[in-house]
C-alpha cells in the first residue's frame, strides 16, 4: 500500500494541513522521509543502536561497555575495562566499518573511547 508523506504526517500528528511533499511512498519510505525532514535521525539512530549494541559488537564488548552517546556522527563508548579500550582504540577504523555496515548508511564517521 502506498501512502503520501502528508498522509503519514496527518495519522501521526493529528493536523489537518500540513506543508510536505506529495506523492506515493511505501510506509518505509515516507517514514524515512519523515524522519530525514524532521531532523529526527540522528536521535532515533542513536537509540536503534543502543538497543541492538550487542548485535552489532557482540556479546563481550557489549557486556563491558557502560553506554554508549552520538553526536554529530561521533560514537563515544564508555567503558571501565583498561583492556577493552585498548581493544576499541586500536580498532576504530574497524568498528566504524562494522556500524556502518550494520545500519547500511555512513552514521558514524568518528568513535571517542573514554
Amino acid at each position: 500500500m502506498k501512502y503520501s508523506v502528508c498522509s503519514l504526517l496527518l495519522l501521526r500528528s493529528g493536523f489537518v494541513t500540513c506543508n510536505c511533499i506529495m506523492g506515493s511512498y511505501s510506509i518505509g519510505e515516507a517514514l524515512k522521509l519523515f524522519l530525514e525532514k524532521s531532523h529526527w535521525k540522528p536521535k532515533v539512530t542513536e537509540v536503534r543502536m543502543r538497543g541492538e549494541w550487542e548485535a552489532i559488537v557482540g556479546k563481550t564488548i557489549a557486556r563491558y561497555t557502560r553506554s554508549i552517546n552520538m553526536s554529530d556522527k561521533k560514537l563515544t563508548v564508555y567503558t571501565d575495562v583498561a583492556s577493552l579500550k585498548q581493544e576499541l582504540y586500536y580498532g576504530k577504523e574497524q568498528l566504524i566499518r562494522n556500524i556502518n555496515e550494520y545500519f547500511g548508511e555512513r552514521v558514524v564517521e568518528e568513535v571517542i573511547i573514554k
